[in-house]
């Protein structure tokens, strides 16, 4: 979504409030990762002094692969996120600022990237989950095999 800045630049105190859901289906093409739910954004853009922030939640279903037994599951995220806007930098390798194009800014790329980079790397059904036997392959989470003693 393109959310025009440009009265929040201009006017000290000015809020712009938003909530909106993204269809999963926009994220569909990112390797490795299955979004179960619309991603449900909500925040705020405010200028406090001549500073434009923007503070914003995202919450979603993902469907994640365990990486010790390799089971399928879905597990709900809800991340909170902050930023400051700025219309423009004098320097291009900048990545402390979320840089406005032309006053207006794409909140599904931002807040793609923020997700992206929140989720964990390594993902597990439950905290103490077993994995799978490293000789016969079984999930020792269900089963008990010969092979652990």
């Amino acid at each position: 979504m393109k959310i025009n800045l440009k009265q929040i630049f201009n006017i000290v105190g000015e809020t712009k409030e938003f909530s909106y859901e993204i269809p999963a289906e926009e994220f569909g093409d990112i390797k490795g990762y299955t979004f179960q739910s619309l991603v449900n954004l909500s925040g705020k853009f405010y200028n406090r002094a001549g500073v434009v922030y923007l503070d914003y939640s995202a919450s979603f279903s993902l469907l994640n692969t365990c990486d010790r037994c390799l089971k399928e599951y879905v597990k709900d995220y809800d991340l909170g996120f902050d930023h400051i806007v700025v219309p423009s930098v004098s320097n291009d390798d900048n990545d402390d600022y979320i840089v406005a194009d032309g006053e207006s800014i794409e909140l599904n790329e931002i807040a793609l990237t923020d997700i992206l980079i929140s989720l964990p790397t390594k993902n597990l059904c439950k905290d103490d989950c077993k994995g799978l036997c490293m000789v016969c392959g079984c999930d020792l989470n269900e089963t008990q095999c010969d092979h652990l003693n």
